[in-house]
């Protein structure tokens, strides 16, 4: 396999799109943001009024910190599909870039680390929305946004795979409805996995949705242990 060869210039490509997004910032955010507000609101307010505790917890408690694994989740995968997609193919800002001493490796790995910088970002906002909504129970919720970074770096490797191996946008709809989607219902977003059949309990273990739960609802909820190492690692 083919080492990536990156240089400095990495950081300028970078500092592009962190331009680009600060011009537009506010209609970026929203869509990530609300979608998992709403998702509070239904299913922890309206739906978890009807629903008896899981694990001990009251169901807002519970489904709160799934939220802000799920919501880096899909901030890093949508930009590093339809985001990259678009910029690659249709506002050939990748053409403009390798015509400089830019490499396609260093557009590459800016397009990665731009996305790990969304998921951070997203999943962090809704972390400061469940603090202010009394849902975080502990000070160990400031290492949430370091466990957002390592997912959102792998979400991103996978979602550029993707991209660069489909030859148009439509094909995306594979990537979310097959692969995003079922990680998103069967990671212990919503429900614990204990009642569920053996091979779909092992099916979610391999889920790295699922090890970004188990930290995020851990660390937001004061549950620190050693098992914690092992959905890190």
């Amino acid at each position: 396999m083919r080492s990536i060869d990156t240089s400095p210039l990495v950081w300028q490509v970078l500092r592009r799109h962190l331009i680009v997004f600060s011009r537009n910032w506010k209609t970026n955010l929203s869509f990530n943001f609300f979608e998992p507000l709403l998702y509070i609101a239904a299913l922890g307010l309206g739906l978890g009024a009807y629903v008896k505790p899981m694990e001990g917890l009251p169901y807002l408690h519970y489904l709160a910190p799934g939220l802000v694994a799920s919501s880096a989740m899909f901030a890093t995968s949508y930009e590093c599909t339809y985001g990259t997609f678009v910029r690659m193919e249709y506002q050939k800002t990748f053409h403009a870039m390798v015509a400089t001493p830019v490499s396609i490796d260093d557009v590459i790995v800016a397009e990665i680390l731009y996305g790990t910088f969304k998921s951070v970002l997203y999943g962090s906002v809704i972390l400061v929305v469940i603090l202010a909504l009394g849902l975080v129970a502990s000070p160990w919720a400031l290492l949430v946004p370091p466990v957002l970074a390592v997912a959102g770096l792998l979400f991103a490797v996978l979602s550029m795979i993707w991209t660069g191996l489909v030859p148009n946008m439509e094909n995306f709809n594979y990537f979310f409805s097959l692969i995003m989607t079922p990680l998103f219902l069967f990671s212990g977003v919503f429900f614990p996995l204990s009642g569920l059949p053996r091979i779909i309990q092992t099916l979610a273990w391999a889920s790295p949705l699922y090890h970004v739960v188990n930290l995020a609802r851990g660390l937001v909820l004061g549950q620190v242990h050693s098992g914690l190492i092992w959905d890190f690692i």
